[in-house]
């Protein structure tokens, strides 16, 4: 998809922004050229683990248990086998990736008690004007409203939670979907909430309204710095640890000179 929603509004969401933080030459590939790439098996498991959960909260709450999310798995995964027929081949042990996936859901009722509470929306899309020339927008896994009003932000990672000192880059996301609530609803969330499957761990913050205010000061200047980027159709790569993951290393400047 293109940068624009329209000739003028530059469209963001906390994924292009940090893709075009991370490597300006990736966000080219991806958004300017569009160019294709296969799919990732590591996303398109996180993929069938956010729709079970995502399905789950369909059941009453007592038939909320590890049980009924794993018996789920055999028809979503074949409901995403037949959206993208290539996974059929990619993945070349079925049994394997199944058992992966049914071991990050079990993790999941380790570190929450679906049971216990109602979600109030689960895959809500939030989007606001920022200005006449930024549209920002965004997916929640799920926003929980409690009967006080007090508003949960929660967001499911299938990997890992970042080591010391790099919690807060891993929540500028959620701090994006706070600062879309409180522009569209005029409520600061009290709780941001990241789960990690993959070694059941937490990371958590109480954002404040000088947060978000920083938080859309640094969204400014990341659209300021696209909208260079696509004048002077400049877009350095920033090489990195991520290269050796990226689809497009191959025909990366930064590894071709």
């Amino acid at each position: 998809m293109l940068p624009y929603v329209s000739n003028q509004r530059l469209r963001l969401s906390p994924s292009r922004v940090s893709e075009f933080e991370n490597c300006p030459q990736l966000y080219k590939y991806r958004v300017i050229d569009q160019l294709p790439q296969p799919p990732s098996l590591d996303a398109e498991r996180g993929t069938l683990v956010h729709t079970i959960l995502h399905d789950l909260f369909e059941n009453p709450a007592a038939q909320r248990t590890p049980q009924s999310a794993i018996d789920l798995l055999p028809s979503r995964w074949r409901a995403q086998m037949q959206a993208k027929p290539e996974l059929i081949e990619m993945v070349t042990n079925e049994k394997e990736w199944l058992d992966r996936a049914s071991s990050l859901l079990q993790t999941y009722f380790t570190l929450e008690d679906p049971t216990a509470f109602e979600p109030t929306h689960r895959e809500i899309h939030l989007e606001n004007d920022l200005s006449p020339e930024i549209y920002l927008h965004g997916y929640v896994d799920r926003l929980d409203v409690a009967p006080t009003g007090e508003v949960r932000i929660v967001d499911y990672k299938t990997g890992k939670a970042p080591k010391p000192g790099w919690e807060e880059k891993a929540l500028f996301q959620l701090r994006v979907y706070a600062l879309l609530y409180l522009k569209t609803h005029a409520v600061v969330p009290r709780l941001l909430q990241l789960i990690y499957l993959g070694d059941a761990k937490t990371v958590k913050s109480t954002p404040t309204v000088s947060d978000l205010e920083s938080t859309e000061k640094t969204l400014r200047r990341i659209a300021k710095d696209i909208e260079e980027s696509v004048e002077k159709d400049y877009w350095p790569p920033k090489p990195s640890r991520l290269c050796d993951w990226c689809y497009f290393k191959s025909i990366c400047p930064a590894h071709n000179s």
